[in-house]
């Protein structure tokens, strides 16, 4: 890394995400041992805090304890890296901001008992609602220490991408452009490439000789905020170009207005996608922040303040097989969470995490470009990680390289920030980075044998690219 972190380190969270980004941080950011502390519920099982000589403490935090645990260990110019689940995002901005620390996380989360809480509308339970009050925060306050939001892989990592691969198509289509400098010149240069629609498109392989059990829910991630996120409702920027408004979808009535819900969980909702690896495949539709903050970055409008280019951003998420069978044993058993979980590591024999961003609409045919990590290089790489994990964990580096070149920065968004600096620190550890084209549409292979309402006008439309 280019930047020099003299500060000390406080990691709230050590599930599969924390365990895999801490030896990277302390390769990277040439940190002693002593200087980490992590807060965790409970004891730390695993033993990888220990081995690696960071301190522990086994403290399950509240609304009503966070500040009496934290603040001790928080000073001027220290880095607090949120991995945790049901932790408050904005509890812990608003105290590093007292204590002058850095933030960052990897999602935006609330204090227990908000997505499942049956008193609140779907849209109070959205990504889009939690976002609105990370913006009215930064809207309240002047700029302070940085504080990240939502930045690992995906949210995260994927912005930089999307913005690279706009450069690329751009390059590969004779266009003469420079690096864009404000958000208006990306959301002109994306409509100047006819971008319609954008997945973040991600294929995971990777698999165990130890398969699935029943009544078991496995994943190369957290299990946790899987299932949390899976259950939240689906959610995506709705855009400009759209002309079937689904029967099940609703806006939210406040805020940017650059996104729409659907009266369905994630988990329940698949769309047509494309990798170069899989080919053509159904994900899920999972909320996830970037569908709302990138549709929100590229919008474009008149001097009446009235939309004049939106693309359809979400994500089309195909995890791995074990996971999508235990996705299916969770919905048929009426959302009861499986009384066991494993989150693979290990164990994993082979497979590729194929993780980027498909862009759709331009002439010339489709753009993926991301990153391909397979198991066995994730391993050489750094320990603890499978190809999941790390490619959050090159995310939550170049993250933490932008951070330390803009200390005072406020509230900030990924797609805020410059994409260079994520990715030179990111790209060594996410494999193969590639950008590859294709002539798929989700119209392709569509057959008459079971008739469909489908928009042959238009493909990008995203009545052609959901599953019903």
């Amino acid at each position: 890394m280019g930047s020099m972190f003299t500060g000390a380190l406080v990691m709230v969270g050590f599930g599969s995400v924390g365990q895999a980004v801490l030896p990277l941080l302390l390769r990277e950011l040439s940190i002693p041992p002593k200087r980490v502390t992590v807060v965790k519920t409970g004891p730390d099982r695993s033993g990888i805090a220990r081995t690696l000589g960071a301190q522990v403490i086994g403290r399950a935090l509240d609304p009503g304890n966070f500040e009496a645990v934290l603040e001790p260990l928080l000073a001027e110019g220290d880095l607090l890296l949120n991995v945790s689940v049901d932790v408050s995002s904005l509890a812990l901005i608003a105290l590093c901001r007292r204590r002058g620390a850095l933030y960052l996380d990897t999602c935006n989360e609330p204090w227990p008992g908000r997505y499942d809480n049956p008193a609140l509308s779907a849209s109070l339970r959205s990504n889009y609602a939690l976002r609105e009050e990370a913006l009215s925060f930064r809207n309240e306050h002047c700029a302070g220490p940085t504080a990240l939001i939502t930045h690992g892989a995906n949210p995260g990592l994927v912005s930089s991408l999307l913005k690279q691969a706009l450069l690329e198509m751009a390059a590969q289509s004779g266009l003469h452009v420079g690096k864009p400098c404000r958000r208006e010149e990306w959301g002109a240069l994306a409509r100047r490439l006819q971008i319609r629609a954008i997945h973040v498109a991600e294929r995971d392989t990777q698999e165990s000789a130890r398969r699935k059990a029943r009544g078991e829910f496995v994943n190369t991630w957290s299990i946790e905020a899987f299932i949390d996120e899976g259950l939240q409702p689906s959610e995506l920027g709705w855009g400009s170009h759209e002309r079937h408004w689904p029967a099940d979808a609703a806006r939210h009535g406040f805020g940017t207005d650059s996104a729409i819900y659907l009266d369905r969980p994630g988990f329940a909702t698949r769309v047509r996608s494309w990798t170069p690896l899989q080919g053509p495949y159904h994900g899920f539709l999972v909320t996830h922040s970037e569908s709302i903050s990138i549709a929100d970055y590229l919008t474009l409008r008149d001097s009446t303040g009235a939309v004049t280019y939106r693309p359809t951003v979400h994500y089309a998420y195909h995890p791995c097989d074990d996971a999508i069978l235990s996705v299916h044993e969770l919905a048929g058993d009426e959302w009861a969470v499986q009384r066991r979980s494993r989150a693979m590591r290990d164990e994993i024999a082979s497979g590729v995490d194929e993780l980027g961003v498909l862009l759709m609409g331009n002439e010339a045919g489709v753009y993926w470009y991301g990153s391909r990590l397979s198991i066995q290089e994730a391993r050489e790489l750094v320990a603890y990680n499978n190809a999941t994990s790390l490619q959050v964990a090159a995310g939550i580096l170049g993250a933490i390289e932008w951070a330390l070149h803009n200390p005072r920065a406020g509230v900030v968004e990924p797609e805020e920030i410059d994409h260079d600096i994520v990715l030179q620190a990111a790209r060594p550890y996410l494999g193969q980075v590639v950008g590859v084209w294709s002539d798929w549409t989700p119209l392709r292979g569509r057959t008459a044998l079971y008739p469909e309402a489908v928009d042959r006008d238009d493909p990008w439309q995203f009545l052609n690219i959901r599953v019903v």
